[in-house]
């Protein structure tokens, strides 16, 4: 490589003084790393309160910043960057992290980096070129690992970034598999002018169970002079001492942390860790305070707690489906309340409702921001910010439910349901009498859609009670959100069960392989009026009436004569009551000693004096 790029290689390396300025912001840091769904502004606020000298968004694709819309959000006190094509928030800022904040971007053209760049720098610490994403989708769109083979395309992209911005560039890369072609980039990307590289010590193929190469970091940082900072160590970070030992390791200034940060953000403090409820609650908190989405929540939430789902309050949580009952769990239900009034009146009732968050008790709290639409063709388009949680509903009472019963009886016409897909997510609609009635709040799946519709339909013509839908009603799955409770639920019973037949299985198998081992080895062992086996029992099962008897051992087994047990079994059923069918009698030989049947069965009418039963020992 370093031959067919000589020529970048004889770029001099830029010296002037507020590039010196810039590489300093990255010397002697602990970064928080850019992760997918888990970077939001909570989490770079949190990780900001535990200690982080820098926080990266998660990565954000070029095309994405350009078609976005820039919102000032009085109500939270942010800035947004709203997808306009779909309704979405995938970019929040605010004034506490704007001198400590490096959005990360996903390019392969230098001027449209150059072009989205320049939206975020008012807002920003500086700027990340993504370079070593190795997901299948960033490397078919040219970017991310796909850049790592073409260095004349990386020191174009960086240096017009570099050229064109007054905040620092900075770019992430993985390693090459050849070291001398890892080095050979390295020196090239520093000729760009940017202000430090971090470095991912895997290679393109190479996933978190591979080993770190942190020797290849510290060949990096020996033979550039910006700043190296170390990523990929979160496999042996277990506490905050460990990060500095990362850093030893790689020979490095500074140290990015994912993973590790991610399970327990309060590994950052130097005082030490946090129990992981702590950790949550904390977060939860700036979740509640900037209105974080709730699938983002979740999934951050699901990460912390990663064993701990099994528990009473992790199977609690695996059921929510809103962001009021994960803070319910945690005992946040008043804050999250008192956040949601402080917002309302910085932004009335009347602000959009993509701003708001679903949490209202009844119908009356929104029936003020209904909005309805004249359109063409006399057609009305009536819109609320309904969403369906499945929890609060019976199964014999869901809305479409309602809505096909009120249809029946009042011999209406069939509605047509449908959904708009919004970025994998749902705005649902139903349309009945030429009227259209629509969810403005998203949902997870097509069928979720279309309940919140039918909601919608119940609500604006109040065919339901004001707080139907709101609230969980009497006999509804709604998860209780108490440890004591948790037998209770429908997800834990499914377990259970699952759990039950699975140890079964593992018995029926065990106990089949036994009964094999024992009838090899005891062959030639026939119970006789000899044998010492007064604990063993006849068990009889009627098929028909599903009971059994236990027959006594002397007359049955003793005797050493099967036609006798047979005679036993009949005089026994003969003794039942006479309205009682009979049917067909299963006969099995056990021990006193064994909790499990052992031998086969057969019936009555086959037993004779030629039939041998038989005992394991």
């Amino acid at each position: 490589m370093e031959d067919v790029y000589s020529d970048l290689l004889k770029i001099p390396v830029p010296k002037v003084q507020m590039q010196k300025i810039f590489a300093d912001r990255y010397r002697n840091k602990v970064i928080v790393a850019p992760m997918v769904r888990i970077c939001t502004l909570p989490f770079r606020l949190l990780a900001l309160d535990y200690g982080a000298d820098l926080v990266y968004s998660e990565e954000t694709i070029d095309w994405k910043i350009m078609r976005a819309e820039e919102r000032h959000n009085d109500a939270l006190g942010t800035i947004d960057f709203v997808d306009m094509t779909e309704g979405t928030v995938f970019l929040r800022t605010c004034k506490r992290e704007r001198g400590r904040l490096i959005v990360q971007i996903g390019t392969s053209d230098a001027a449209r980096a150059l072009q989205v760049a320049k939206r975020l720098e008012p807002y920003v610490a500086g700027i990340d070129v993504n370079m070593g994403c190795p997901k299948e989708f960033s490397i078919k769109g040219g970017m991310g690992a796909a850049l790592l083979t073409q260095p004349r395309k990386i020191h174009e992209i960086l240096s017009t970034l570099v050229n064109g911005l007054q905040v620092p560039v900075t770019c992430k890369i993985r390693i090459l598999p050849d070291l001398a072609d890892t080095l050979t980039l390295c020196r090239i990307i520093e000729r760009s002018g940017v202000a430090a590289i971090a470095v991912h010590g895997r290679k393109k193929d190479e996933r978190p169970q591979h080993p770190n190469n942190e020797s290849v970091i510290a060949e990096i940082a020996r033979v550039i002079n910006i700043p190296v900072i170390a990523n990929g160590g979160s496999k042996d970070i277990i506490d905050h001492k460990d990060i500095k030992l990362f850093g030893e390791k790689s020979q490095t200034c500074s140290v990015m942390i994912a993973r590790a940060a991610m399970w327990n953000c309060s590994i950052l403090r130097r005082e030490g860790k946090l129990p992981i409820d702590d950790v949550i609650r904390a977060y939860l908190r700036h979740c509640i305070r900037y209105d974080n989405p709730f699938t983002y929540t979740k999934y951050a939430v699901q990460n912390m707690l990663r064993d701990l789902q099994e528990s009473p309050r992790g199977k609690a949580f695996l059921e929510t489906q809103t962001l009021l009952e994960i803070a319910k769990i945690w005992d946040l239900s008043e804050e999250y309340y008192a956040a949601l009034k402080l917002q309302h009146q910085n932004a009335p009732i009347g602000c959009p409702a993509d701003q708001r968050r679903w949490s209202y008790q009844s119908r009356d709290e929104i029936m003020s921001i209904i909005q309805t639409t004249e359109r063409t063709g006399a057609t009305t388009n009536i819109s609320m910010p309904m969403q369906f949680v499945r929890g609060n509903f019976c199964d014999a009472d869901l809305p479409k439910m309602v809505v096909n019963r009120h249809i029946t009886k009042n011999k209406l016409k069939d509605p047509v349901f449908g959904a708009q897909v919004h970025d994998r997510y749902f705005n649902g609609y139903m349309v009945i009498d030429g009227i259209r009635y629509e969810t403005s709040c998203i949902q997870k799946s097509r069928r979720y859609a279309e309940q919140a519709a039918a909601l919608v339909y119940l609500h604006a013509n109040k065919l339901v009670e004001a707080s139907y839908g709101f609230v969980a009603t009497d006999g509804s799955r709604k998860y209780q959100h108490l440890a004591k409770d948790v037998e209770k639920t429908p997800r834990f019973e499914r377990q259970l069960q699952q759990a039950n037949r699975l140890h079964m299985g593992r018995n029926r198998r065990r106990q089949e392989n036994r009964e094999k081992n024992n009838s090899r080895e005891e062959s030639s062992s026939v119970l006789s009026p000899s044998n010492e086996n007064v604990n063993s029992v006849l068990l009889v099962e009627n098929d028909c009436n599903k009971e059994s008897t236990i027959l006594g051992s002397s007359t049955a087994v003793c005797s050493g004569d099967a036609s006798c047990a047979s005679d036993v079994v009949k005089r026994d059923l003969s003794q039942r009551s006479p309205d009682r069918e009979t049917g067909k009698s299963k006969i099995f030989i056990r021990s006193c000693d064994e909790e499990n049947v052992v031998a086969s069965e057969t019936s009555p009418s086959k037993l004779d004096h030629n039939t041998k039963l038989f005992l394991p020992r």
